[in-house]
């Protein structure tokens, strides 16, 4: 009789508008994954669209199983309140869903959680083959802010995270059953709806400030980004195209001969060369006056009588 391969649960949140930017993902993902496991990977998504999700269902096959999971309960309490808004600029309730995926999926003591504006060069497998411990989450450090003096400022004095600990929330191997035993969801939603803290990147700020002192640090491989300031990583192994630095909006973005090697093969390549095509001055200068507003932000917000930093300090109700 034939062994069953192990399974390894991923996990994606989007909406209709990341959708080509994951078919891209999906497909990098499985060209270069290891067939000695088969892949549960769960599409978590609010509204998604019919042809939307054939088109992700057509990169899917046996061992690499594409599944969707709508989003509908849970979620009332989160609100498009300042505060909740990814960047400064934009709303979408997605960037939550990461944060109930321990109650949602009980048979899973361990995954990966993904951001959809990446590519998977490396083989996912080794990635969740790192051991956790008793940790909540690996992830790599935030190396995209941490010499940005504004936002370096902000994270350490509103968070209460040393600038160079502060994780990037993209891309985490979640240690399920711990999450589950501390009750991160509750915990996250009592926090949620008792001080709305003010924040630049919501989720990642929460599970930044939650989780502080049980976090295993991954190496930069997994989360390479575009930086301008530092050369690119020679063996990448997943990278992640992070805040503005987009090679479906911008040109010379690095590490973007990636994403269209993925790209010109995959179901949605027309519809991203329109992207990037129609992306129009007036997008690019909003994208660099949002990026003004959250530096500005980055300053104001630690005045704010009510931050995480502040709430640690004084109740020592954040942390797990």
């Amino acid at each position: 009789m034939t062994q069953e391969k192990p399974i390894i649960p991923i996990f994606f949140t989007i909406d209709n508008g990341y959708a080509p930017c994951l078919g891209v993902a999906l497909a990098s993902m499985k060209a270069n994954a290891s067939r000695d496991y088969q892949y549960h990977v769960h599409i978590l998504h609010q509204e998604l669209t019919e042809e939307n999700i054939e088109k992700l269902s057509s990169i899917g096959e046996d061992w690499f199983q594409v599944l969707f999971e709508e989003m509908k309960e849970g979620l009332e309490s989160i609100t498009d309140r300042k505060e909740n808004r990814l960047r400064c600029d934009y709303f979408t309730m997605t960037i939550y869903f990461r944060l109930f995926i321990p109650e949602m999926f009980p048979e899973y003591d361990k995954g990966i959680y993904i951001d959809s504006d990446i590519v998977v060069p490396g083989d996912i497998s080794r990635l969740y083959n790192i051991e956790l411990g008793n940790n909540l989450v690996g992830a790599c450090p935030d190396h995209s802010v941490s010499e940005i003096p504004e936002f370096a400022h902000y994270i350490e004095e509103s968070t209460g995270v040393n600038r160079y600990q502060y994780i990037n929330s993209g891309i985490l191997l979640m240690n399920l059953a711990e999450m589950r035993k501390c009750h991160m969801t509750e915990h996250f939603l009592h926090l949620l709806n008792t001080y709305h803290f003010d924040s630049i990147a919501p989720d990642q700020d929460y599970l930044n400030a939650m989780c502080l002192g049980r976090i295993h640090f991954l190496e930069e491989e997994w989360d390479a980004m575009p930086n301008k300031q530092k050369e690119p990583m020679a063996n990448p192994s997943l990278i992640h195209y992070n805040l503005f630095d987009k090679p479906w909006c911008y040109d010379d973005v690095q590490y973007e001969d990636y994403f269209w090697q993925y790209a010109r093969e995959n179901v949605y390549y027309q519809e991203l060369l329109e992207i990037k095509r129609n992306y129009s001055d007036e997008q690019k200068e909003s994208d660099t006056k949002c990026l003004q507003n959250m530096l500005e932000n980055a300053m104001r917000i630690p005045n704010n009588p009510v931050t995480f930093k502040k709430i640690h300090e004084s109740e020592g109700t954040i942390r797990l």
